[in-house]
């Protein structure tokens, strides 16, 4: 008798159920226990994957969504990778409005996955015209047959959270987890998983990671929006310059802010320490919970999980190189990536 063959039908079954893996040499003198959450083993390596597919299967379900649409995204790079992945295996056309902030890595990568690409400046305001909000917002009004998922303001970038990495955590940790660690970008992944972890414990700590530069942790604190908070910064996918539905600030307890530089050389230390190949806001989540640490947050026996979003692989021309590192004046003998490389003539 013939076995069934184990085999994925296409590459967006493997989308979820991302390792937790212990965080042993940077922590060792910690108090507590650490884990990651790694969201590179998804498929298209970040946790935006949950996101894309999550919204396009529900605008499909709605009949928002058909065959020969055409999807369009604003994005750091992430969710633009995810959602031309899922365009890709379900037929829909891909336009993604990307920021100038974005590594040249990610912007290559949209491009070979066949998405049409428009990249608009950084440092402008969010109603700025030329800002990849508005245009966004310009080609979904100008292209029949399109929807913009609009994942800032899109209350399904929550819900996929809530339904998927919160539950898988809860899991993992076998409900012991007392805090979690998470960069705030869009806020729809701090705020699903905090959504799912306090409803079967309140009494989970919740602390996202901002941006100097950003506005989210004064709004925060006050709930007031404050433009002089806003100055251009280097990581991507952290921190905002306007106020996202998409984030619950009620589900969060607090914010850390944490600087450009001290998260790059954090970055590279975690691929040298524990062997994980991560990214720019990997490296900005672990330097929030190396702060967090320093004022006394944790204790003994306290469960922490920080979110590491995705892959290292996005920032080789940014923080995995040593020239980008000293053009931004962060450049550390301790941190260079040293030359191991021979050539046999």
């Amino acid at each position: 008798m013939k076995k069934d063959i184990q085999v994925f039908d296409n590459v967006l079954q493997l989308i979820g159920k991302t390792p937790l893996i212990k965080l042993n040499k940077m922590t060792q003198d910690f108090d507590g226990d650490f884990f990651a959450k790694v969201e590179a083993f998804n498929p298209g390596h970040s946790s935006k994957d949950r996101i894309a597919l999550h919204i396009i299967e529900e605008a499909e379900r709605r009949g928002i969504l058909t065959p020969g649409d055409t999807i369009i995204e604003t994005t750091s790079g992430n969710t633009g990778f995810s959602i031309a992945m899922v365009s890709i295996i379900k037929g829909y056309e891909c336009i993604l409005a990307v920021s100038s902030k974005s590594s040249a890595d990610k912007i290559d990568m949209l491009k070979s996955m066949g998405a049409q690409v428009y990249v608009c400046p950084a440092n402008v305001s969010a109603d700025d015209p030329r800002s990849y909000y508005q245009v966004a917002k310009r080609l979904h009004d100008e292209i029949k047959g399109s929807i913009y998922i609009n994942q800032y303001f899109n209350e399904l970038n929550l819900d996929a959270h809530y339904h998927s990495t919160g539950p898988e955590i809860w899991e993992q940790t076998e409900g012991q987890i007392t805090h979690l660690i998470a960069c705030s970008g869009t806020g729809g992944t701090i705020s699903g998983i905090s959504k799912y972890l306090k409803e079967q414990n309140p009494e989970v700590k919740v602390i996202g990671v901002d941006a100097f530069g950003s506005v989210l942790k004064k709004y925060h604190e006050t709930r007031e929006f404050d433009e002089k908070e806003i100055y251009p910064y280097r990581i991507e996918g952290l921190g905002k310059n306007l106020i996202p539905t998409a984030t619950d600030f009620d589900l969060i307890d607090k914010f850390v802010k944490v600087t450009d530089e001290e998260s790059a050389h954090t970055a590279r230390e975690i691929s040298r320490t524990e062997g994980l190949f991560v990214g720019y806001t990997s490296g900005a989540a672990m330097q929030a919970l190396k702060q967090l640490n320093e004022s006394g947050e944790f204790k003994r026996g306290d469960k922490v999980v920080v979110i590491f979003p995705d892959h290292g692989s996005r920032y080789m021309s940014k923080v995995y190189s040593d020239k980008w590192m000293e053009d931004q004046g962060f450049f550390d003998s301790k941190t260079a990536i040293a030359e191991k490389i021979q050539y046999i003539k």
